[in-house]
């Protein structure tokens, strides 16, 4: 079982940065695929980002490529979202997800966090 959990939300202003964390339990995640998605208010769930475990790929929303970079930190278990240059459209919730094969669909990931809220304001 992999417990995955959020930290790092907050209320920013507009061309602020954030990092989010997203520490996982099971210490065996060489194998998994660490997923960043988001969900605004009356919309559906989006995919953010994700990561492999090793570090050797990365894939980005054409939203946020550019001023949003994921990593990772194998000796802490966790892997980061750094959010910069933020917008009010990027206000969700944030949450991590580990999964076995890597890609955007939300079906991918078998765990899930409880979510961090991101809100910025212009």
């Amino acid at each position: 079982q992999v417990q995955l959990v959020e930290s790092g939300g907050g209320l920013v202003q507009a061309g602020d940065s954030l990092r989010l964390s997203c520490a996982a339990s099971a210490r065996t995640l060489s194998n998994h695929v660490m997923g960043w998605f988001r969900q605004a208010p009356g919309k559906e769930r989006e995919f953010v980002a994700a990561i492999m475990w090793t570090g050797s790929r990365t894939d980005y929303a054409d939203s946020v490529k550019g001023r949003f970079t994921a990593s990772r930190d194998n000796a802490k278990n966790t892997v980061y979202l750094q959010l910069n240059s933020l917008k009010p459209e990027d206000t969700a919730v944030y949450y991590c997800a580990a999964g076995g094969f890597f890609g955007r669909d939300f079906w991918r990931y078998d765990y899930w966090g409880q979510g961090t809220q991101v809100t910025v304001s212009s």
